[in-house]
């Protein structure tokens, strides 16, 4: 399994089969030209996860994409024309030899005044190869069995304490960041630092950039 970041919270992950994109939003960029699609999954509503006009276009290269969204992005994406599947946590989704198990339910908290939304995270496999965690919005599910995590780094609704206590339950035996369009080179470095020292025991931290890729 090869994983690429395109800025922010978005993936493009490829197996033997088949390329999976995860989350397109407006602070990601390189995805908009992409072709050869199998799926688009979508974790949540806010805009840094899913720019639905610029997913229509993405849709018009790829005429047997499907589009698999939170319920809640199911009108979003209709206002631009786009065809959706709603997924639930406890689904199981299957792209060729590529397994997809949907998690979560509940974006993380921002305040107290803002109304809580859904949110799924997506878990990717291919046979006995590595699991991927996507965890969308949300530190809540710490989910058993994952090899690899895609840690959101900072947030207006996390800290170093909940990210680095996230990332140690999950106790995968990789990870590396997402979510970090908010911070300087600096202070991406420091998160790091401090994330990998408090919660990554035993946890290979991977400084994986915006735009870098690795295989799993």
């Amino acid at each position: 399994m090869e994983i690429t970041r395109l800025g922010h919270a978005a993936l493009l992950v490829q197996t033997d089969d088949v390329r999976i994109l995860i989350d397109p939003g407006i602070f990601s960029d390189g995805w908009h030209d992409l072709t050869a699609l199998e799926a688009v999954l979508i974790t949540h509503q806010h805009a840094d996860h899913v720019d639905a006009p610029s997913v229509a276009g993405l849709a018009a290269r790829n005429k047997d994409m499907r589009l698999i969204v939170e319920p809640a992005v199911k009108s979003i994406c209709g206002d631009h024309g786009l065809e959706t599947e709603t997924a639930s946590p406890g689904d199981v989704l299957q792209f060729g030899a590529t397994r997809v198990e949907v998690a979560g339910g509940r974006h993380a908290v921002i305040h107290e005044s803002i109304p809580q939304v859904g949110n799924i995270g997506f878990v990717l496999s291919e046979g006995d190869g590595a699991r991927l965690f996507h965890p969308g919005d949300s530190y809540e599910y710490a989910l058993d069995g994952i090899d690899v995590l895609a840690l959101p780094l900072t947030a207006p609704w996390a800290r170093v304490a909940t990210t680095a206590d996230f990332l140690a339950a999950v106790g995968p035996s990789q990870a590396f960041p997402i979510h970090d369009a908010i911070l300087s080179q600096r202070g991406w470095r420091l998160y790091i630092r401090m994330v990998g020292e408090v919660g990554g025991e035993g946890v290979d931290f991977l400084e994986v950039g915006p735009s870098d890729s690795i295989e799993v």
